[in-house]
């Protein structure tokens, strides 16, 4: 396949979960793909099992310096920036009055701050191009919220409300910005969840149950997720 032949895409959060298989997906396409995560270890793994079309940054989605680097590394390795998929996330539980601050701001700057971080500094490169694509990672609970995650649901909110408004600003540069909403996915993040929350169960049979609330009846593959950033960021 040659889809994302010649194309240079950024892809924050991109060595683990639903980041680590849109990098998949994009590589074996033909894409250039440049994998930005703040764990050295996973990077190098990612890396190396995706392959020749992928190359990684040790980067903190939170802090501009880095984002504009890892822009820039994506520049001077690939010639530009054509495709951004925003995969950074956290979950964190608890109520606003149980939550700490500093874990809120860490759920906040890591989910929605990262996503302006990155979109910042790969814009201006996506205009040089004439086009550009920018897709990120929001969830289901954008609309409805479980119990105990105050944080991590207003981050998914103001995830898509930050979409709309990137993509009428940016329409006029042949910009498009969308957001995916996932319900559970089976990522590290959401087996961490179940085996919090597993009590006198296991795990696996958590996330089975988990499965069973959804209408397909099961969790969804981060492999699924991929595909759908794959066609919202092509031609």
């Amino acid at each position: 396949m040659a889809e994302f032949s010649d194309k240079s895409i950024v892809v924050t959060g991109g060595s683990l979960g639903m980041g680590r298989a849109c990098a998949e997906r994009f590589a074996s396409a033909g894409g250039r793909v440049l994998i930005v995560a703040n764990d050295k270890a996973s990077v190098d793994a990612a890396v190396a099992e995706i392959g020749a079309n992928a190359t990684g940054f040790v980067g903190d989605v939170r802090k501009a310096k880095d984002m504009q680097a890892a822009i820039g590394e994506a520049v001077a390795r690939h010639g530009g920036v054509d495709i951004l998929a925003c995969c950074a996330g956290i979950q964190r539980y608890g109520t606003i009055v149980d939550t700490p601050e500093d874990v809120w701001d860490d759920v906040l700057d890591i989910n929605l701050k990262g996503i302006f971080l990155a979109s910042k500094f790969a814009i201006p490169e996506m205009k040089k191009r004439g086009r550009g694509a920018i897709v990120a990672i929001s969830s289901v609970q954008a609309y409805a919220s479980q119990a105990g995650v105050a944080a991590y649901t207003a981050s998914k909110g103001a995830i898509n409300a930050l979409v709309r408004a990137m993509a009428l600003d940016h329409a006029p540069d042949n910009i498009t910005v969308n957001a995916v909403c996932p319900a559970s996915i089976d990522t590290p993040m959401l087996r961490w969840a179940a085996d919090l929350w597993k009590g006198d169960s296991t795990a696996e049979k958590t996330l089975e149950a988990w499965g069973r609330g959804h209408p397909i009846g099961r969790v969804g593959k981060a492999s699924e997720v991929a595909e759908l950033v794959a066609f919202l960021a092509s031609d």
